[in-house]
C-alpha cells in the first residue's frame, strides 16, 4: 500500500479533531427520539389528537383566507411565528433524506419521522397547488411579526401571504419544494402508494415551473424575504438539485438528460463547501455520486471527483484541508446558528460514506486516501460535540442529557402555555418573557440551538438568537446522523 505512495490517515488521532475528553457512550437513540419530537413543537395549524408536545394548541388556523387558499400547517422555522417557504422545504428535503438513508436504522422512531415528513409534505402540496402557475412560499410579513413577543396560539400580526408566479419568479423556492415533494415520495411509495405518486406529480410540475419561470423569489418578495431567508446563492443550484431528487425518486431518464445538458451552467463544476437551506450545491454533488458509485453511471463520476473535494476539505492533514474547527473541535462556518452547518456536514460526510461502502470506495485527498470509516469518525466527533462531548460540558439540544440551555430563543417556549395561562398575552407584554432570568416554562425537547462561537463559548441568553435559537433546518439532518449512530455498533 505504501509503494503505492498512499498514506493511509489514522483520523482518531488528528490534533484539531481530538476531543476534550475520552468519549462519552451517549444514549443516540434517545437523541434521535427528541430530534424528532421538537418537530411536533413547531407544527403550526390544527394539532392532531396524538400530538406528544402539549404545552402546544392549535395556531395559524386561518392562514391564507385572506387570499381565499388554505395555507394551514406547516412548521415555523425557528423561534418565530413566520412560515417560510424555502427553509421550510429545505427541512422536508432533509427529513426525506434522512429517513431514505437511514430509516431503516429508527426502528421504533420511523414512524414519527414519517410523521414529522408528512406534517411538512402536507403544508408543501397546499401551497404548491392552491392555484395555477403560482406557488405560494410564505405566510406572515418578519418584520411585523418580529415586533412582537407572542405565543403562535395568540398571534394578532397580520398573515399576510406571499407567492411567486410567471411574472413574480421564485425558481429557488420552486425548485426546492419540487426536491423535498420527490424525496419525500421515495418514502412513501410503499406505504402510501397514492400519496406518494400525488407528491411526485406535484414535484414534477413544480419544478417545470421553476425551470420554465427563472428568477430568485428574494427578487421578487424582496423585504418579506430579505434578510431573514435571502437567496444568496441564487437560484441554479436548487434547479440542479431538483432535477436530481427527481430523477432519483421517477428514474425517468429526461432528468437525466436535463443534468447533464444543465449541470455545468448549474453549478456542477463549481466546488463548495457549505450546506444548507441557502445553498445545495454539495449535497446535490454527493446525490449524484451515488449513481456513479452505486449504479456505475459514468457521466456522474464528475460528481464524485467534486464531493471528493468536499470531503478533503473537511480532513486535517490532508493537502486539501481547509475547514475551520474550534479549539474543542467543532466545524465553525459563521456566528449566526453555526450549529447548522455542523449537522448537514455530518449528515452529508456518513452519506457519502454509505455510498463508499456500497462499492469498497474511498476518497483519494493528494497523497492521503480516506476510507468510509474515517469520514464516519469525523461526523462522530461533530455529533457528540452537540450532545455534550465539548469544552462546556453541556448538551446543545434542549431536553438531552444532564445539563442543556435553559434559556432558547422561541417564543412558545419563552411564554407560559396556553394550558398554565389560558389568558391571552398580547404583543407587546411578552417581551418581558423575553427578557426574563428565568428559564423557559415550557422545554423544547430535541430542539438544537445555533451553539458556541469560534471558541466553544456560549451565551446562555435567550436575547442572543445567534446562539440560542432552534430551527427546523437543524434538526433535520440531525435525524438522519442520530439514526446512523443509534443503529450502528461502534
Amino acid at each position: 500500500m505504501a509503494a503505492k505512495g498512499f498514506l493511509f490517515l489514522s483520523l482518531m488521532s488528528l490534533s484539531l479533531l481530538h476531543s476534550p475528553s475520552p468519549a462519552s457512550a451517549f444514549n443516540y437513540a434517545d437523541a434521535l427520539a427528541k430530534s424528532i419530537l421538537f418537530f411536533e413543537g413547531q407544527r403550526s395549524g390544527k394539532l392532531p389528537a396524538n400530538q406528544r408536545v402539549t404545552w402546544r394548541g392549535d395556531s395559524g388556523l386561518s392562514d391564507g383566507s385572506s387570499c381565499n387558499v388554505d395555507l394551514v400547517g406547516g412548521y415555523y422555522d425557528a423561534g418565530d411565528n413566520v412560515k417560510f417557504g424555502l427553509p421550510m422545504a429545505f427541512t422536508t428535503t432533509m427529513l426525506a433524506w434522512s429517513i431514505i438513508e437511514f430509516g431503516g436504522l429508527m426502528h421504533g422512531e420511523l414512524g414519527n419521522a414519517k410523521a414529522a415528513l408528512h406534517w411538512g409534505t402536507d403544508y408543501l402540496l397546499k401551497a404548491a397547488t392552491a392555484a395555477p402557475d403560482a406557488l405560494y412560499v410564505q405566510v406572515a410579513d418578519p418584520n411585523q411579526d418580529h415586533r412582537c413577543w407572542e405565543r403562535p396560539e395568540d398571534m394578532d400580526t397580520p398573515r399576510n401571504v406571499y407567492k411567486v408566479t410567471s411574472q413574480n419568479p421564485g425558481s429557488d423556492v420552486a425548485a426546492e419544494t419540487a426536491a423535498a415533494l420527490a424525496a419525500a415520495s421515495i418514502v412513501f411509495k410503499d406505504s402510501d402508494p397514492a400519496y406518494s405518486s400525488q407528491l411526485l406529480r406535484t414535484a414534477t410540475q413544480v419544478f417545470d415551473f421553476a425551470n420554465r419561470y427563472r428568477g430568485s423569489y428574494s427578487d421578487s418578495l424582496s423585504s418579506v424575504a430579505c434578510p431573514f431567508y435571502c437567496s444568496y446563492s441564487g437560484y441554479n443550484d436548487e434547479l440542479l438539485w431538483g432535477a436530481s431528487w427527481l430523477h432519483q425518486a421517477s428514474q425517468d431518464v429526461s432528468f437525466m438528460s436535463y443534468i447533464e445538458a444543465n449541470g455545468h451552467t448549474l453549478g456542477a463544476e463549481d466546488d463548495d463547501y457549505s450546506f444548507s437551506w441557502d445553498d445545495k450545491r454539495v449535497g446535490t454533488k454527493i446525490l449524484l455520486s451515488k449513481g456513479f458509485l452505486q449504479n456505475g453511471i459514468e457521466v456522474l463520476q464528475l460528481y464524485k471527483a467534486h464531493s471528493d473535494n468536499y470531503i478533503c476539505s473537511l480532513v486535517p492533514g490532508t493537502s486539501s484541508f481547509q475547514a475551520q474547527y474550534t479549539p474543542g473541535g467543532l466545524l465553525y462556518k459563521e456566528s449566526g446558528s453555526n450549529l447548522q452547518y455542523v449537522t448537514s456536514t455530518a449528515f452529508l460526510l456518513l452519506t457519502y460514506a454509505k455510498y463508499l461502502d456500497s462499492n469498497g470506495g474511498s476518497v483519494l485527498c493528494g497523497t492521503s486516501k480516506v476510507a468510509a470509516a474515517d469520514l464516519v469518525s469525523v461526523a462522530k466527533k461533530q455529533v457528540d460535540y452537540i450532545l455534550g462531548n465539548n469544552p462546556a460540558r453541556m448538551s446543545y439540544m434542549v431536553g438531552f442529557g444532564s445539563r442543556y440551555p435553559q434559556h432558547v430563543h422561541h417564543r412558545g417556549s419563552s411564554l407560559p402555555s396556553v394550558r398554565a395561562h389560558p389568558g391571552r398575552i398580547a404583543c407587546s407584554e411578552g417581551f418581558q418573557y423575553l427578557y426574563s432570568g428565568s428559564p423557559n416554562p415550557n422545554v423544547l425537547v430535541g430542539a438544537v440551538l445555533g451553539g458556541p462561537d469560534s471558541q466553544d463559548h456560549f451565551a446562555e441568553d435567550r436575547n442572543n438568537y445567534q446562539q440560542s435559537e432552534p430551527a427546523t433546518y437543524i434538526n433535520a439532518p440531525m435525524v438522519g446522523a442520530l439514526a446512523f449512530f443509534a443503529g450502528t455498533p461502534m
